[in-house]
């Protein structure tokens, strides 16, 4: 596999980063929940000289605290790269952070405070304003070493910047990245149907896979609307401003439509060769294993996988849930480009569908995909 940690997750020197090294190149995938942005990074994370991170923002609870599976299938605490990573943020934020969980646990929480929705009016002003979006707060030194620290788990054989792919989506967090210093982010605006997102989060899906007890968050379709609106929308006023070397938005429909062009033109927007994508002349992908530390399961799925659209939302959403996401989301479908009546049923696939939850690519590492989930505790950072 190019673009591989190192061996036994021993720093790089490829991926050195110092004072007088050039910023990280970050490539943020911006926007609402289940528009594919995990068949995105799990490709890109397949090219020389780029790391998949998964959800960074989540490293702290999920991995440091939580001890979840690594995208190689190892615990966070048993993963070579994340032991590396963590040991070079103990330096920084001090000799007891790499032993106490607490101490994680601790940005984790701040982390969710600063960041939440009740304030994004303000951090958009402050943004407006020429100011930092999230003021300044002691943990940014740690969320800020992370990704020289990640950086430096990745050997590559040829020339250009090591790229980071942190899939968080959260606007406000790609905000403060892009006022901490040593990040040089570009912004992936990853927009997909919202009827097909509303219908996705209503799936049961386990955390980590169909066995997992810990299941991802199903919000009701108001909701999961209103998120795809307030998201979207936040994502182009944080960010589209910055041009298009910095800000580069993808609709998930055409991804699957052209995978190989798509996902081409995102590599290269990122900085990276897309001669590499692992994508045959049928749309499938070939995937081994990254080091994502968080996000949909289809992180931990490898091998040749299809890609299709899932649009079992067309056939499936109810007529009143299409109602309500449409009438919520309305300002901004047209903008994207999506219809406001429902489109024409398309025939059922052979196979499930790639690039969502509940396909070949997000279906989970282990079990049937879209499988039963054997209890119902649900995660609230979903």
């Amino acid at each position: 596999m190019t673009g591989t940690p190192s061996a036994a997750g021993t720093p790089s020197a490829a991926g050195a980063s110092g004072p007088s090294s050039p910023p990280v190149r970050v490539l943020y995938l911006a926007g609402s929940g289940r528009s594919g942005s995990t068949l995105i990074t799990t490709v890109l994370g397949q090219l020389d000289g780029c790391f998949a991170a998964g959800e960074l923002r989540y490293l702290w609870q999920r991995g440091m605290v939580d001890n979840r599976p690594c995208g190689c299938g190892a615990p966070f605490n048993a993963c070579p790269v994340w032991r590396a990573v963590t040991a070079e943020l103990a330096a920084v934020a001090g000799p007891a952070f790499a032993a106490d969980p607490a101490a994680a646990a601790g940005i984790a929480r701040r982390l969710r405070t600063r960041l939440r929705m009740r304030d994004l009016p303000a951090m958009l002003r402050r943004a407006g304003a020429g100011r930092r979006a999230v003021p300044h707060h002691a943990d940014d030194a740690a969320i800020a070493a992370v990704y020289p620290a990640v950086a430096r788990q990745v050997s590559r054989s040829g020339d250009g910047p090591v790229v980071v792919v942190d899939s968080s989506k959260l606007p406000p967090y790609g905000a403060l990245l892009r006022d901490l210093p040593g990040i040089d982010l570009r912004v992936l605006h990853l927009v997909r149907d919202p009827r097909g997102t509303a219908f996705s989060w209503r799936r049961r899906r386990g955390l980590d896979g169909a066995a997992d007890r810990k299941l991802m968050s199903r919000p009701p379709v108001w909701k999961a609307a209103l998120l795809w609106r307030v998201w979207n929308a936040a994502t182009a006023r944080f960010f589209e401003a910055a041009g298009p070397a910095r800000y580069l938005r993808i609709r998930y429909e055409d991804v699957v439509a052209d995978p190989a062009g798509q996902l081409g033109r995102i590599a290269l927007f990122a900085g990276l060769d897309p001669a590499g994508l692992p994508v045959d002349a049928d749309g499938r992908v070939t995937l081994a294993p990254t080091h994502s530390v968080a996000g949909n399961p289809a992180r931990h799925r490898t091998g040749a996988v299809p890609v299709s659209d899932d649009a079992e939302w067309v056939r499936a959403l109810p007529g009143r849930s299409f109602a309500v996401v449409t009438a919520v989301t309305l300002p901004l479908l047209r903008r994207f480009g999506y219809p406001v009546r429902r489109p024409a049923a398309p025939p059922a696939p052979a196979v499930p569908p790639a690039g969502t939850q509940g396909g070949p690519v997000q279906g989970g590492p282990a079990g049937v995909p879209g499988g039963p989930v054997p209890a119902t505790t649900p995660s609230k950072e979903g």
